[in-house]
């Protein structure tokens, strides 16, 4: 099996006319070609929920029968497994895939296997010394996914390692990005013929499980973790930048919650440069995301509460039309801020700087997991212990260290097991949106404070005020139950 290692970059039709003069480019030939694919699957898409990829191409004259499987798009970086043989259009031919259990699959597939969908594009090529050794293919791709009787453009770039360390790959990347607006692409081309074939409409991402191991180093497990994230933010950058719906916001903000609070978990076992340089730039996003999600949690769901219990309030249309317009401003801003090169680049600086982290004498995950979930649970208990009786400040802070506990748990799932994580679990889940509704609640007042300066919001923020105490009993209650839980792994 050979590993096809690349970075897939998207780019607008406008940067792609230009992308031919850049000065890397400029002193390397090029090649120009016609590519035509044809993919296949079941009726049922059994391939697609196996995580396989079944093509014919067509190159020139000659026909390649390619299978590879479905890797993790972190970044616009991606490594999968592919078997490339020559063959013949509509005619499959498996004895070169030798892992077993994709050649089993495959050939009780076989029979069933029909044409989906067909990308047609050209490609022109060039090959690349990397600065720091390795040769790598640079390629952009302009032409068509034709899914059924849908379309989609192709304008894209694709850096495909030939030879030579991972790093190589970030290095053309970074110096390409210097001239273009080069934007990591979450998804192959297949991915999103699958996409527009399916014809459904653009619906949001949550996060989705994290398959570490015992055996895996504490490294590497972060770097999997925080490419996990990365993804799951990547996944709804769409959603942020064309749509109104909430939750493509609150799902982007949970993704680097998520990350953050990776960074947080180990940082013990991370340089202090990448803590330094990296976690303010997330924390800088985070803040941008969530000064949106604040704004769309109190337009869509504080203000029907508020007009409930105030229906005669003379304020009550100013302050819901002040809000609305705060809302969409900070989404227009929202948006700027990941359509900007800045993030782009954020994003290519980051996933190198994983790649490039040492494992040497990181120790293995197994060792790390209950040293590392102790000490939140420590961090819970010394805050928990003053949040109920003092301010909206103090149960923030809880809520933080709650949640950098929670994430570690559920980064950790696959090592803890018992009964323990599920109750834990629960209980934990529980916790955390109260938390959250407080934390809602004492962002609602601020926001109606600087909707309805003066004393004109006074009324509302007293009612505000009144149903956080109104809470407090159960929160309280909450943090009992909560640490009387058997934790679900093992104290060192």
């Amino acid at each position: 099996m050979a590993t096809e290692t690349e970075i897939k970059l998207s780019l607008s039709p406008r940067a792609a006319s230009r992308f031919s003069r850049h000065p890397l480019l400029l002193s390397s030939e090029s090649k120009r070609v016609l590519l035509v694919n044809i993919y296949y699957d079941t009726p049922d898409r059994r391939l697609q929920r196996e995580r396989v990829v079944v093509r014919h191409r067509r190159k020139g004259q000659d026909w390649l029968l390619s299978v590879k499987t479905v890797a993790l798009v972190s970044a616009g970086l991606a490594q999968r497994g592919e078997w490339e043989v020559p063959g013949q259009r509509g005619r499959f031919d498996f004895s070169q895939v030798d892992d077993e259990r994709v050649r089993s699959s495959l050939e009780a597939a076989r029979d069933q296997l029909q044409p989906l969908f067909t990308t047609r594009f050209w490609r022109k090529s060039w090959v690349l010394d990397a600065p720091g050794g390795g040769r790598c293919e640079v390629a952009l791709d302009r032409g068509w996914i034709e899914a059924g009787d849908q379309k989609q453009a192709i304008c894209e770039v694709e850096i495909e390692l030939l030879a030579g360390p991972l790093n190589g790959l970030f290095d053309i990347a970074r110096a390409l990005q210097a001239g273009l607006h080069l934007h990591p692409e979450a998804s192959s081309k297949s991915e999103r013929a699958y996409r527009l074939l399916a014809n459904l409409p653009l619906a949001a991402s949550k996060a989705l499980p994290v398959p570490t191991s015992a055996g895996m180093s504490a490294i590497a497990a972060f770097r999997l973790i925080a490419q996990a994230c990365l993804n799951h933010l990547q996944n709804n950058e769409i959603g942020v930048c064309t749509s109104t719906e909430p939750e493509f916001v609150h799902q982007a903000r949970v993704a680097i919650r998520r990350l953050r609070s990776a960074i947080r978990l180990w940082e013990p076992l991370l340089p202090e440069t990448f803590v330094a340089t990296f976690d303010p730039l997330w924390q800088q996003l985070a803040s941008r995301l969530g000064e949106t999600r604040n704004w769309d949690v109190f337009v869509a769901e504080t203000l029907p509460l508020i007009a409930a219990a105030f229906p005669d309030q003379p304020t009550l249309d100013r302050l819901t039309s002040n809000a609305r317009a705060a809302c969409a401003e900070s989404r227009r801003h929202t948006q700027q801020t990941l359509r900007a090169a800045a993030y782009s680049r954020l994003l290519i600086e980051f996933s190198a700087a994983l790649v490039d982290l040492s494992e040497a004498d990181s120790g293995a995950l197994a060792a790390f997991v209950p040293r590392c979930l102790k000490k939140r649970a420590r961090r819970v208990d010394e805050r928990a212990a003053v949040a109920v009786a003092a301010d909206a400040a103090a149960r923030h802070r809880l809520r933080v260290a709650f949640k950098q506990l929670r994430y570690g748990v559920e980064f950790f799932c696959p090592l803890l097991a018992g009964p323990a994580l599920s109750n834990y679990h629960q209980v934990a889940s529980r916790l955390q949106e109260l938390l959250g509704h407080l934390n809602d609640l004492a962002v609602a007042a601020q926001l109606t404070a600087e909707s309805l300066p003066g004393n004109e919001g006074e009324s509302i923020c007293s009612w505000l005020n009144a149903q956080t105490e109104s809470l407090l009993p159960e929160l309280r209650q909450l943090l009992a139950e909560f640490q009387r839980q058997e934790v679900p792994w093992v104290a060192p």
